[in-house]
Order: structure tokens, then C-alpha cells, then sequence
């Protein structure tokens, strides 16, 4: 019997995502050092309050959402950023429901990630929402940590960046057990960078973890798209066939050998 792993695209054994909050005017330069790197992104956006001018930052207005964002993922932060696990479960529902409906006419696809505002949530409300199309919803809990999510509806990251971002950078960088998969995950606000006059440290941070072959660089909902495929791997009992039934490609390591699995084939591992 041989060795079969699955692994991220191309075989990586390491995924970096990134998942940034409010839609702020401030996201302009963050996705431009993001793109810079080749660093893909997450941002969640209230529909509610698109346009609003504010003393701690404006937001974005509908047309520079509509090109800001290419290549990165709009996610829903509920309509009005409300505290929702005080908030009576129809409320919660219909605000959820209407920030999709509005980041959807944006960006012509269906919108299917969430944040918690103010990392506001309960049981009654993750329980909710695979009803109103959320795959998944990020709190603001940390674990310090690469693990994978074990809960895609409390997902925790494994850091803000304002918390040893570039100690932690370093700690990914040298993980060399391709035997295990890790997550690298910050999230934040990009209006924190003017505030405490740090972009220097999302710059410097981007610059060491870009243009890696161990890492894939994925938006949360592509990560949650590909474990997916992963998941529905089907094998033979000897683990020497396999078939993907998913339109997507997934990847295995077979003894060191990086195989690509297409979508709707069936192959021979070994």
C-alpha cells in the first residue's frame, strides 16, 4: 500500500488568505500592495453603508468597488454592521440577505462568505446560515496557530495583523513537513494601517511571503471551494484508483509524486 496525500494546488502543502473588513477608502492601497505581491485577499463589505463619509474613514463608493476588488473576493458583512446576536434572528437574517443582494449586483456572481460584525455571532445564527447561502464565516477569535478550520462557520484566523505578524511570518516560512497542511490567515481593517502609521509592516510582510512554491495564495472562498473538491475524492479500497466527480482539479501526493486529478476523470495512482 502507498502513501496518498491530498495537497493544495500543484501539489503546495501551504495556504496564505488574507480577510480584511468595512470597505473603507483605505482598502485602495492595501489591495494595490496586495496585487503588488501577488497576495490575494478577502473584503467584506457592509451594502448598507457603501458611499458613507466618516471621521474614521469613508468608504468606498459602488464604482470603485465594482474595480477595485478584480482578482480578489467580495464577501458580506451584513447590511448595517450591527452587534447581530442581539438582534432578533429575522433582523439577522434579512440583514445578511440584503448585503448579499447588493455586493451581488456589483460583482455578478453570487456572494456566498461572511464576517461578523463586531465578531457578533451565536449558535442560532451560524446554524442559520447555509439556509441564506453563507459557505462560511470568519470570527475574530485567534489560534496563533497553521491549523486548517475545523468550522468553516466559526472560522477563526490565525492572527490580526497587528498581533506578531512578522514573528508568525517567519514561523510559516520555515514549516518544511509536507506531510501536514497548514493556514496562514490574517485579518483586519486596512483603516488600522493609517491609524497606527504601519503600513510599512503589511508591506514588509507581503514582500517575505510572496513568490513561493510551497505556498498557494487563495481568497477564503477559494479555499473553501477546493477542500470541497478534496472532500469529494472518491478511491477505490485499495487507494490505487481514484475519480473526481467535481468540475475543479484537485491534487495528490503519491509517494513524493505530485498528481493532478482533473475534473470528471478517473485515474490509475499506482
Amino acid at each position: 500500500m502507498k502513501n496518498v496525500y491530498t495537497c493544495f494546488p500543484q501539489g503546495k502543502f501551504k495556504v496564505l488568505t488574507m480577510s480584511y473588513d468595512d470597505g473603507k477608502c483605505s482598502d485602495e492601497r492595501l489591495v494595490e500592495i496586495f496585487n503588488k505581491y501577488k497576495i490575494k485577499g478577502t473584503f467584506h463589505i457592509n451594502g448598507g453603508l457603501i458611499g458613507q463619509k466618516s471621521p474614521t474613514g469613508n468608504r468606498l463608493t459602488t464604482e470603485q468597488i465594482k474595480t477595485l476588488y478584480k482578482g480578489h473576493e467580495i464577501a458580506a458583512h451584513t447590511y448595517t454592521h450591527p452587534t447581530i446576536s442581539r438582534c432578533p434572528i429575522s433582523t439577522v437574517a434579512l440583514q445578511i440577505l440584503e448585503d448579499r443582494k447588493i455586493l451581488e449586483d456589483m460583482v455578478g456572481s453570487p456572494v456566498r462568505g461572511l464576517s461578523y460584525p463586531n465578531g457578533s455571532y451565536s449558535k442560532e445564527i451560524c446554524d442559520m446560515l447555509p439556509a441564506l447561502g453563507i459557505e462560511y464565516s470568519r470570527v475574530v477569535e485567534e489560534t496563533g496557530k497553521f491549523d486548517l478550520p475545523t468550522d468553516l462557520y466559526r472560522w477563526k484566523a490565525t492572527c490580526h495583523h497587528e498581533h506578531n505578524l512578522i514573528g508568525l511570518a517567519k514561523e510559516f516560512l520555515s514549516l518544511s513537513k509536507s506531510q501536514y497542511l497548514y493556514m496562514f490567515y490574517v485579518w483586519g481593517h486596512s483603516i488600522e494601517f493609517d491609524k497606527n502609521n504601519n503600513w510599512n509592516m503589511i508591506e514588509e510582510f507581503c514582500k517575505m511571503v510572496s513568490d513561493r512554491d510551497d505556498i498557494w495564495y487563495a481568497t477564503n472562498i477559494e479555499y473553501v471551494d477546493y477542500i470541497n473538491v478534496k472532500k469529494n475524492l472518491k478511491f477505490t479500497a485499495k487507494g490505487d484508483i481514484v475519480y473526481n466527480p467535481s468540475a475543479s482539479s484537485a491534487w495528490l501526493n503519491v509517494e513524493g509524486d505530485i498528481i493532478e486529478v482533473k475534473g470528471g476523470t478517473q485515474i490509475k495512482l499506482f
